[in-house]
């Protein structure tokens, strides 16, 4: 195994969580070396939705189901609310919140709450879909994925996402968690860092059950009142799933991941792009970190990424570009600047090179995309 540590990098934004979750709050945990002892979510229900505030007596213990039911008689539908401001509605702001459901938690979500989620939203946790039955269609980074049934997607901080129509027989599960939780398990999965460039799991049948069941205890465990505050049952069933996923993701391809081997070097260049691209490096820069010579970096991000150690850089900027227009309007100039382009013409070509659309054109489409939700 490789001997370098994984750091994900935190980025801003919002996922979709669904109903049936509980926040687990892991400060005292990773300050004091204590075990974490989280604030049950139904104990006291701030509801910015509704902008009202419930004690437990409102809600029937673990009964997530009438708590949802009475947020459908109040959700104000003359207001316009984003989904961060959703999310913020029934969860508690906690450290760390691991956040588990399935489609049929759905069930107690009003309509043109969970439409919400239906425009791209931004991510700032991992999250991860599970279909069961059927298959659904998503969208990653305004890319459409049709997730079928018996597969996984999994979403990465700061990746635009967008929820699936709901429809008759569509059944899965979904898990979300910050980043800092990857810091309280013992093992490093290197699928997140996805150094294929698949974004879809595909499981055989043993492994595809073991999956469903690990998902329902989780969540069994994550809704009960008796067991949700077991931080360490929790973080071990996690573990266990989140292992699944990650030999899942490697199985059919014949590469291992051992110190100083290709597929080790490529994963290191894929973070060391991640944690610094606005500032960028050099090719040679990059070269030096990773204890390679130029060629030998050509020869291994050519090799599993298809393009030079400079234009994966490029793309990644020109995506970064896409993400931030999609929340925010800045002139060519600001743009190009936060990215690191000193020459808004150059950076405006290389642009339209990589999207087929001028910056203006964009945004129209970006505009477009979002009136149609």
């Amino acid at each position: 195994m490789t001997d370098f540590i994984y750091r994900p990098v935190r980025n801003m934004g919002l996922l979709l969580c669904w109903p049936h979750t509980v926040a687990i709050n892991s400060k005292s945990l990773i300050s004091s070396g204590r075990k974490a002892t989280p604030r049950p979510v139904d104990d006291i229900f701030n509801n910015e939705i509704s902008g009202r505030r419930f004690k437990k007596n409102n809600f029937t213990p673990a009964n997530f189901t009438e708590r949802f039911a009475i947020m459908k008689k109040l959700t104000d539908k003359k207001r316009v609310w984003d989904p961060a401001a959703l999310i913020e509605g029934f969860l508690q702001h906690n450290e760390l919140k691991i956040l588990i459901g399935s489609s049929d938690d759905l069930t107690a979500l009003h309509k043109s709450v969970y439409q919400k989620f239906q425009i791209p939203h931004k991510s700032d946790r991992y999250f991860f879909v599970f279909n069961e039955k059927d298959s659904a269609k998503h969208s990653l980074d305004l890319q459409e994925i049709n997730l079928s049934a018996g597969e996984l997607l999994f979403v990465v901080p700061n990746q635009i996402h967008t929820s699936p129509v709901l429809k008759k027989g569509l059944k899965f599960f979904s898990l979300s968690f910050e980043a800092n939780c990857l810091s309280l398990l013992p093992m490093q999965f290197y699928f997140l860092t996805n150094p294929f460039n698949r974004q879809t799991i595909s499981f055989d049948n043993e492994s595809r059950l073991r999956v469903k069941a690990i998902f329902e205890t989780l969540r069994q465990l994550l809704f009960s009142p008796g067991t949700r505050n077991n931080t360490e049952i929790i973080l071990a069933h996690l573990n266990t799933l989140l292992t699944e996923f990650n030999n899942a993701y490697f199985k059919n391809t014949r590469v291992e991941i051992t110190t100083g081997n290709k597929l080790s070097k490529y994963i290191q260049f894929k973070l060391f792009i991640e944690a610094g691209f606005k500032n960028q490096p050099s090719v040679n820069s990059i070269a030096d970190k990773l204890n390679l010579s130029e060629n030998q970096l050509y020869s291994i991000v050519k090799e599993f990424s298809g393009l030079s150690p400079k234009k994966y850089l490029i793309q990644r900027l020109m995506l970064e570009a896409q993400r931030i227009l999609f929340y925010e309007r800045p002139s060519v100039k600001e743009l190009g600047y936060e990215l690191g382009f000193a020459d808004p013409d150059y950076f405006s070509r290389l642009f339209k090179q990589h999207t087929g659309k001028s910056i203006s054109r964009f945004v129209v489409y970006l505009q477009d995309l979002s009136s149609q939700k």
